[in-house]
């Protein structure tokens, strides 16, 4: 279930996503002081392909400079990246069919209001391993 639901997340905008967020990555490594941006940016991108049976868990060790540099991303992109994500969610939850995609798109504001200091793990895995 979880392939048919990605492939058809990807069809149905999660290519575009990825794409959208792989550019600006990109457009942030031009930038020596915004390369940890773009690794977060190249990280939601990945997670925008195949977001089904993935989920996000804090870092360990992540620290200080990852709650600065979220702080700055909040202020800069993040709260109008999740915004876009919850009014996508709202819009797909609308449909019976589009309900899972909207799941989807509200399972993305999590990691496009606060990026730096996640990693991606699969929902097989413990997140308390990673402690």
């Amino acid at each position: 279930m979880r392939l048919l639901l990605n492939l058809i997340w990807l069809v149905f905008g999660g290519f575009f996503l990825a794409v959208g967020y792989a550019i600006a990555g990109l457009i942030c490594f031009v930038l020596i002081v915004t390369i940890p941006f773009g690794i977060a940016c190249f990280r939601m991108a990945n997670f925008c392909l195949w977001p089904f049976g993935r989920k996000l868990v804090d870092t360990p060790g992540a620290g200080a400079p990852s709650v600065i540099g979220n702080i700055i991303w909040i202020l800069v992109a993040g709260i109008w990246l999740a915004i876009g994500h919850i009014l996508a969610g709202i819009a797909q939850c609308i449909t019976i069919v589009g309900i899972p995609l909207g799941l989807a798109n509200f399972k993305l504001v999590s990691v496009s209001l606060v990026p730096l200091g996640k990693q991606i793990v699969d929902n097989d895995h413990n997140s308390y391993q990673f402690r």
